[in-house]
């Protein structure tokens, strides 16, 4: 049996997987997110512990024995975010979450300098940690003075699971300290921050053994001594790992809280230009591609708690059949965006609004929006050289029918949905376990699953979505220039 943990933003997922990759349990604890301010997102890293301690101890009563059994562990979790510790381990403030936008200025003064870019392949987001670490240098002196060691979010997890500061390419490819085409830390982009290698953990691929289980947790899950913990992934690389996305040409497109347009790479291709990220993937001497919206499921859910009516219930007025769009146009940008703008103080907009935008009208709008949305991401992964033909669909989002013909419309792309299954990141993650313990060939390990349907671009509509995606990107530039 093989174990996945995905620490995510809304929660911590842990599945257990057997040895013919069947999954045979699953079990969830939610996490909460602080915004003390506007554009800052938080939590807690003893949360993550507590959510995980629940989610692995439901699959205890539920599957003793299975658990029992674990021999691989693999670790996946939400990426970029700045968990800070002292020369003992303790946790220094709350980490810094992936869409925080606060180091928005010390991000563009990173970034304005030309090595980062250049070492890295990517624009330096203040999302991204380096900056992070830059504005609490900048404003909490006091706490970056004790700064020993600074880990991603499923990293301290490792640190508590195994004792081991440990980190893997693919989550540390969104820092903007990688060199990612030499998969090894920059000295040179440390320095840049006023920091060094001392304070970053050692570095092994997702696949690799990295730390095995403290016996007191081991006992207390009722695991035998010597389970081993893999490297791991950050969440999208481990999805991939999930779906097989793992060879060129292979994508999918990823509909959770923020939006992801992922296309594996086998050699680094980096554009920073186009606002796209290129990061090394789970796997050894292989890179991936992604366009990344901040507000993807976020967009409805946002919409849902202001109309009082669920996300499904909100999706589920539209019906299956694709409606033309209505000429109200909605702008996902309610967190800021990443590709093509990398623009950290844009916001939401509903634009061309009358007496007869009902709600319906503007749920239509939203999922619109946000395909329009990955129509950006997939014209900026066009422009860095990846040439896409068809795209498999995962993420909560993907559930809703009409959201995914709205999709492959936009993109002009057959969307494929795969058989009934968890092939998500927390799959992925049990997958990297299983590679990690056995020393199984990762290409073997991660494959594809079967195709249950394929959802085709509805021609008769794709006039009226191309004038609408020129309506979506006038917007923008109209939108920016009031602000």
């Amino acid at each position: 049996m093989y174990l996945g943990i995905d620490l995510g933003t809304s929660g911590v997922k842990a599945l257990l997987m057997d040895g013919g990759q069947g999954i045979v349990a699953s079990a969830n604890s939610a996490l909460d997110v602080s915004r003390p301010h506007l554009g800052w997102s938080e939590q807690a890293p003893a949360d993550w512990i507590r959510a995980t301690e629940e989610a692995v101890g439901a699959l205890k009563a539920s599957h003793p024995k299975e658990l029992a059994a674990v021999k691989g562990i693999g670790l996946s979790g939400q990426m970029h975010g700045a968990t800070l510790l002292d020369a003992g381990d303790k946790v220094l403030r709350p980490c810094i979450l992936w869409n925080d936008t606060r180091s928005h200025v010390e991000a563009a003064r990173l970034d304005a300098d030309p090595r980062f870019r250049k070492i890295t392949g990517n624009i330096v987001f203040p999302g991204f940690t380096a900056p992070k670490l830059v504005w609490v240098k900048n404003y909490e002196p006091g706490i970056f003075a004790r700064v020993a060691k600074v880990l991603l979010p499923k990293d301290f997890l490792r640190l508590w699971l195994a004792g081991e500061r440990i980190s893997e390419m693919s989550d540390s490819a969104g820092t903007s300290w990688l060199d990612v085409a030499g998969r090894r830390w920059s000295p040179e982009l440390l320095a840049a921050t006023d920091l060094d290698e001392k304070q970053m953990p050692r570095l092994v691929e997702g696949s690799e053994q990295a730390g095995m289980l403290r016996a007191e947790l081991a006992a207390k899950w009722g695991m035998s001594a010597g389970v081993v913990i893999a490297g791991g992934a950050g969440d999208n690389a481990a999805s991939a790992c999930g779906m097989g996305t793992v060879k060129p040409g292979e994508a999918f497109v990823s509909l959770g809280t923020s939006g992801v347009l992922f296309a594996a790479n086998g050699a680094y291709l980096p554009n920073p230009e186009s606002a796209v990220h290129t990061f090394c993937h789970a796997l050894p001497n292989a890179w991936h591609q992604m366009g990344v919206i901040l507000a993807a499921t976020d967009s409805l859910n946002w919409l849902a708690g202001i109309t009082g009516r669920s996300a499904g219930e909100l999706a589920g007025e539209l019906g299956d059949a694709l409606r033309a769009p209505s000429g109200v146009t909605f702008l996902p940008y309610i967190s800021g965006e990443r590709t093509p703008h990398n623009d950290a103080a844009i916001r939401g907009v509903f634009g061309g609004l009358d007496r007869e935008s009902d709600r319906a009208a503007l749920t239509q709008a939203v999922l619109e929006g946000v395909a329009f949305a990955f129509r950006d991401s997939f014209e900026a992964l066009a422009s860095a050289g990846t040439k896409l033909t068809r795209v498999t669909a995962i993420g909560g989002g993907s559930r809703s029918r009409y959201w995914l013909k709205a999709i492959a419309t936009a993109l002009g792309l057959p969307v494929d949905l795969p058989a009934d299954g968890d092939f998500g990141a927390a799959f992925g993650a049990a997958r990297l376990g299983l590679i990690a313990a056995e020393g199984a060939d990762p290409f073997a390990v991660c494959t594809a699953p079967a195709t249950a349907e394929t959802i085709e671009p509805d021609a008769a509509l794709a006039g009226a979505y191309a004038e609408a995606y020129g309506r979506y990107r006038a917007l923008y530039p109209a939108v920016r220039s009031t602000m």
